[in-house]
């Protein structure tokens, strides 16, 4: 067998169904679909979550709290996870896209106390708590704070 002579299994191929050609067809006039109603109309068929006009779940389930749409979502690092870089190294936002640390930044990079480091290092992050900073500086490192956004 060849390339050439690969074909579908027996039965696998249909003709597609030619609808609205006719009363011959068998499939004429209303091609199909039925007389009135919702699936009859062109770009008809039920929305997504639509229950048969029961009221939908999405709109039964109460609603609680406040959500910010101005909210900054932070890339979270931990001082732990210095320690891979060497000592006196700058540690800005693109080094820790290369190191793989943060993937997609948002809003900014956020460094938070958890864990120790262990030697020197330049910090440029976008925001660090009181005790990420006091670590880094504990270590003989500086922590530079400036905002990207």
């Amino acid at each position: 067998m060849k390339l050439n002579e690969l074909k579908p299994a027996k039965g696998a191929k249909r003709e597609a169904k030619r609808v609205g050609r006719g009363k011959g067809s068998g499939l004429g006039r209303t091609a199909g679909r039925g007389e009135k109603g919702l699936r009859a109309r062109s770009g008809g068929g039920t929305p997504p979550g639509y229950e048969g006009g029961q009221m939908p779940l999405q709109r039964r389930i109460p609603k609680r709290g406040f959500h910010n749409p101005f909210r900054k979502e932070y890339s979270i690092v931990n001082v732990r996870d210095l320690n891979r870089f060497a000592a006196g190294s700058v540690v800005d936002i693109d080094a820790l896209k290369a190191a793989g640390m943060v993937k997609n930044v948002r809003d900014g990079v956020k460094l938070l106390g958890d864990g120790d480091v262990k030697h020197a290092l330049t910090v440029k992050v976008d925001r660090a708590s009181k005790e990420a900073a006091r670590k880094v500086v504990a270590a003989g490192g500086i922590v530079e704070v400036s905002p990207s956004c």
